[in-house]
């Protein structure tokens, strides 16, 4: 039976970076996403550049029986996941009694609901085996409530939280569950969530590359959280120190463009 490393949102920004490390430290991959053109793309270049087995999953996770084929497959073919990388996410951006239902719930549906299945899922098979690893991607955005991107706070709220529960739960069974939190990554993100963050982002700003490196290397070192960028540490240990009201009153600034 092949090992593999399961990875959603596998075709551009961090998720596409992490591929590459990973596919370049020899692991199998089973790659998730909703464009199949860049899927097969991603397969041709991990098959001529590195020597591993490379399956690709065209799938949307905002539809339950997709994550449910994700499963699945995994099953159907005996698979065995050693890690999984939750990194698939999608955002929005304007005033919560504005943005549309569907919006909202459809975030709800990719950041939670599809994290929280694919992890209960792979976790309980990891623990049988007493070895794997899970990294969540969540943001900086989890520490604090955010104003005019309320319910992408909050899904990235409860990823951070539900992660740090987690990897207390399992610490003593050889599983690795980490949470990846980066500030604002140049990424496709911020176009597709229509995200107009202010300047006083743009000091914070990081390049996928350097963010999936951080990522990987923590992940790999069995740290349970991991913030890259200075700037992001500095930032986030000022806002727990800060009343919480002044702190919803920075983030509505920052978001506010």
């Amino acid at each position: 039976m092949k090992h593999y490393t399961l990875i959603t949102g596998a075709t551009s920004g961090i998720g596409y970076e992490l591929t590459m490390l990973f596919g370049k430290d020899n692991h199998n991959l089973i790659l998730v996403g909703r464009d199949k053109e860049r899927l097969k793309k991603i397969q041709q270049r991990l098959n001529e550049d590195f020597n591993i087995d490379v399956i690709i999953l065209k799938k949307d996770l905002t539809f339950e029986d997709d994550v449910e084929e994700i499963i699945s497959f995994v099953e159907k073919n005996n698979l065995i996941v050693d890690n999984l990388i939750n990194n698939a996410g999608v955002g929005s951006f304007g005033y919560f009694h504005e943005v549309d239902s569907k919006k909202d719930l459809d975030m709800i549906k990719v950041n939670i609901y599809a994290l929280t299945r694919l992890t209960k899922y792979f976790l309980q098979k990891m623990i049988d085996r007493n070895n794997g690893g899970i990294l969540n991607v969540a943001s900086t955005a989890a520490f604090q409530p955010g104003p005019i991107m309320s319910v992408y706070y909050a899904t990235k709220a409860y990823v951070l939280s539900l992660t740090e529960a987690i990897q207390e739960e399992v610490r003593e069974k050889g599983i690795k569950v980490t949470a990846l939190c980066p500030g604002p990554v140049a990424t496709e993100f911020q176009r597709r969530a229509n995200v107009k963050k202010s300047e006083l982002t743009k000091g914070y700003m990081m390049d996928a590359k350097i963010v999936a490196r951080i990522g990987y290397k923590g992940f790999m070192n069995g740290k349970t959280l991991i913030i890259p960028g200075f700037k992001n540490k500095i930032l986030i240990q000022s806002l727990r120190v800060l009343p919480r009201k002044f702190v919803r009153k920075i983030i509505k600034r920052v978001n506010n463009g």
